[in-house]
């Protein structure tokens, strides 16, 4: 069978969480998410503090970082996304599209006037980067760091650009508490084993690309009291048929990405590594939105939670009540 989740994109790198086990039951372990929301100073590549201004005419590059800009409610701030920025659908619909965020070309971001560049660590390609570091318009680029941390540090410099530091201390403080529920309610699962999972990112051409350790996919896994099945490597890497026979994972975690066919059970299966697998034998594959799985923005934890759910759907944790707690 196969679990479908909520929302969607693209992008990958950097960073992990680790869960230690108990003994007899497996009983993980989650660190507590303290959040530290203090002002960080706003400075651009050019090594120019940035001002804040009500006025700002953002071109907002990394998905994560436009989902913030519309949460804080300081959408009208936006002046154009890059193809990840999916979420909340309509900015895509109503900005401007600069491309996607590997791929970008300095020439139609500068002809958008900008007054200040924000853009999530990753964005290219280093030429493009390095013209627009280079203009007069201030760069700033937002540290991609794959934890709780991570994400209140977008927050708060979303929200100092945008002069919404108030709506982003809010902001930052519910989704620690969402982060602080869901590790929570995760370390209490009473477990026979930790599933093994294998993130699989693509299979052109039957070759396999796979998720290794300090990606955001295994940091996402072991947030959600699973263990990534190839973490002996670091990385997105193609692997052999024997390295995923040997891994045998229980269950294989994929996305769904914009404008392409959702994976299918059938067509995953029939590959002749992965057909052998205990999650083949078990119809173990989960599908769910790139970004929503990926972004480490404002809806991590519900992923966290929607993947926990999945993985073990005998534990009964409840993903979709969480969140009304969290809010209490």
């Amino acid at each position: 069978m196969s679990f479908p989740a909520t929302s969607l994109t693209d992008h990958l790198r950097a960073s992990a969480l680790l869960f230690a086990l108990y003994v007899g039951f497996t009983c993980i372990s989650v660190p507590s998410y303290a959040q530290t929301t203090k002002a960080i100073e706003l400075k651009s590549s050019q090594g120019n503090v940035v001002p804040a201004s009500s006025d700002q005419k953002i071109v907002s590059i990394g998905g994560s970082l436009t989902e913030i800009a519309y949460a804080l409610g300081k959408q009208g701030n936006v002046v154009a996304v890059d193809t990840s920025s999916v979420f909340p659908e309509k900015a895509l619909k109503e900005k401007p599209n600069v491309g996607y965020m590997r791929a970008l070309s300095a020439e139609g971001i500068l002809a958008l006037d900008p007054t200040l560049i924000l853009a999530e660590e990753g964005a290219g390609p280093p030429e493009t980067i390095d013209l627009l570091q280079e203009a007069s318009i201030p760069f700033v680029t937002v540290p991609s760091r794959y934890d709780a941390q991570g994400i209140v540090n977008k927050i708060t410099m979303v929200g100092q650009a945008l002069q919404a530091e108030e709506q982003a201390s809010k902001l930052a403080e519910k989704v620690t508490n969402e982060l602080d529920l869901v590790a929570s309610k995760i370390s209490g699962l009473k477990l026979d084993e930790k599933k093994k999972v294998l993130f699989l990112f693509s299979m052109r051409g039957g070759r396999l690309m796979v998720s290794g350790s300090n990606t955001q996919a295994s940091a996402v896994i072991e947030m959600a009291g699973a263990e990534n099945a190839m973490a002996s490597f670091e990385g997105f890497k193609p692997v052999s048929n024997e390295a995923v026979l040997a891994a045998n994972p229980d269950v294989i975690l994929m996305m769904s990405r914009a404008g392409a066919p959702m994976p299918k059970e059938g067509k995953v299966f029939s590959h002749p590594a992965l057909s052998e697998t205990k999650a083949a034998k078990t119809s173990s594959l989960i599908v769910m939105p790139g970004m929503y799985l990926l972004g480490f923005g404002p809806r991590t934890a519900r992923a966290i939670a929607d993947l926990a759910d999945h993985l073990y759907p005998d534990q009964n944790l409840a993903s979709k009540t969480i969140f009304s707690e969290a809010s209490n």
